[in-house]
């Protein structure tokens, strides 16, 4: 975030982020919050390489385990050479596919069917929504047509979400991404694992079961800038289909100019705009939150075409919808 010191960073990252989700990163991250050696060689970096989750997942990648914050700072310390030049390689392509459960009433309420095009798509996971089984409370499961999937997908609702019948019927997918991973790349499949936070097993079963799905019916997902390939993607994408541009957790690695300048592009272009991300991180749909973005710190929202229908877990672990039961 612009202007926030490194310890605020973290210290943000292990309250709003962390707690409740990993009890290991909240602890090292609250440590690293308040050790200046940790924050003086984590600030060696360039700061865009500075994020929690890149650095975090450096030090795992490289060998280091579940331990306590002691351990861990001498492990750091001692082997930080080697964890800079992870961090400084790499990206936080987390690939989360749980986001689909929030993305799908959305999608489902698109007339199709439907061709889709993922910005910031890393490995494509999040490209086959109709591939995946979903709960929703304690409603009934949610399948595929050929059966339940190795991708269960939970997630708990307020409001009145338009929760489906049935998945939507996609024809045609495709991704860019900076740097597009290939599920058939071992070395990179275990970067993506490791981005996976400690003491989240159920998120590591489901991104090998989607990694499964994606090597059996692979797709490209394009090397590019977002603002430079999106309108080429749209323009490929085949006229009997509906066509939905979307992105999760993408937008926020974007400078402001860049963010609006994607807003504007994808308005003029022949297709639908599905955004999950930080309250704060598109201007226009912060704009018209029931309220301000600073009151819902480490939450997403969900918008169809830049207008918001709900808030979303960061993991896509719940749904507080208060759009229309109906989106037109």
């Amino acid at each position: 975030m612009d202007g926030e010191t490194t310890s605020a960073r973290y210290r943000r990252f292990a309250e709003v982020e962390a707690r409740g989700s990993s009890s290991c990163y909240e602890l090292w991250a609250s440590g690293i919050a308040s050790d200046t050696e940790l924050l003086s060689l984590i600030d060696r970096l360039p700061p865009e390489k500075r994020q929690p989750n890149l650095v975090l997942a450096a030090a795992r990648f490289l060998g280091v385990g579940d331990v306590s914050f002691p351990e861990f700072r001498r492990w750091v310390i001692r082997d930080w050479e080697a964890v800079a030049q992870v961090a400084t390689a790499r990206r936080t392509q987390t690939n989360e596919v749980g986001r689909a459960a929030v993305l799908l009433p959305v999608l489902t309420q698109i007339a199709g069917p439907l061709a889709l095009i993922e910005v910031g798509a890393s490995a494509g996971l999040c490209l086959y929504p109709d591939r995946f089984s979903y709960r929703y409370d304690d409603r009934t499961d949610l399948d595929p047509v050929g059966g339940a999937s190795g991708v269960r997908l939970c997630c708990a609702t307020t409001g009145q979400p338009p929760i489906p019948d049935r998945l939507p019927e996609v024809v045609w997918r495709a991704g860019v991404d900076l740097n597009p991973l290939n599920v058939a790349d071992a070395d990179q499949m275990r970067w993506l694992e490791t981005l996976v936070w400690p003491g989240q097993p159920e998120r590591l079963q489901r991104l090998r079961a989607a990694v499964a799905i994606a090597g059996a019916d692979p797709i490209e997902v394009v090397s590019g800038d977002l603002n430079e390939t999106v309108a080429d993607l749209v323009s490929a994408a085949p006229d009997e289909a509906t066509i939905v541009v979307f992105h999760s957790a993408v937008l926020a690695y974007l400078g402001v100019d860049e963010r609006d300048r994607f807003e504007r592009t994808v308005r003029t272009l022949r297709c639908h705009w599905v955004s999950n991300e930080g309250c704060g991180v598109i201007g226009s749909v912060a704009d018209r939150l029931p309220v301000p973005a600073s009151a819902t710190p480490g939450r997403f929202v969900v918008a169809l075409d830049g207008v918001p229908l709900g808030y979303a877990g960061a993991h896509g672990q719940r749904l507080d919808w208060f759009g229309p039961r109906s989106v037109p």
